[in-house]
């Protein structure tokens, strides 16, 4: 089990990574709970933040897989919660930190539109965020619209000029409904700075593929 890649909390990892929902869906993996993480730690560097609230909150903020066009899908970082604080109580965690966890799982979700009222939920919410944007944010684009059997774009309208975008059909309109719109929420000033850099490369995508196209 590849605990070191959250380290310090090699031990906490070692208890919640079989909890952790890590199923076939590739987009959600262990690499994403590890980038997160890592996310959070260059976040935490200069917010400061509570690292095990966080790590167990990384770990089980995906636990309830949902896929993306479930009807289910706004209810996923609740779904999560409710199985994470179970989780954490039948491992002896109190009442305070499970509730800290919780939050910051519910509070991650683009989709449930809650607001994060910790500075740890801030925290997750831009480390997830940050991993939907710049080029790993296009590579998970594309990998769930293939998925899902989306298309690449529409071939007679590409850029939606004549028609309602729809991300349900295809992998580019998904960049307008949702992508592009992520970097201009961020909660902490350090998570900010790093969304505007992987806007700028996501941005970019976007003009050359239309180029292409």
């Amino acid at each position: 089990m590849p605990t070191a890649l959250f380290a310090p909390h090699q031990a906490l990892a070692a208890a919640l990574l079989p909890h952790a929902g890590l199923g076939d869906d590739g987009s959600h993996d262990i690499a994403h709970l590890a980038r997160v993480w890592r996310n959070v730690c260059a976040i935490q560097a200069d917010e400061g933040g509570d690292g095990v609230i966080m790590a167990a909150a990384v770990l089980l903020h995906d636990c309830v897989a949902v896929e993306k066009d479930s009807p289910l899908r706004a209810r996923a970082s609740r779904l999560a919660a409710e199985k994470a604080s179970g989780l954490l109580r039948d491992i002896g965690w109190g009442a305070f930190g499970i509730t800290a966890v919780a939050h910051a799982i519910e509070a991650h979700s683009y989709s449930a539109g809650i607001a994060p009222r910790t500075l740890e939920a801030r925290i997750v919410q831009d480390a997830d965020r940050l991993d939907a944007i710049g080029m790993l944010g296009v590579a998970r684009c594309f990998y769930v619209a293939g998925r899902l059997g989306h298309a690449l774009y529409d071939p007679l309208d590409p850029t939606a000029a004549a028609r309602p975008l729809d991300d349900g059909r295809f992998a580019i309109d998904h960049f307008h409904t949702k992508l592009l719109n992520l970097a201009s929420g961020f909660q902490t000033a350090t998570g900010a700075a790093l969304a505007r850099a992987r806007h700028t490369r996501l941005r970019r995508f976007l003009d050359e593929f239309m180029q292409e196209v």
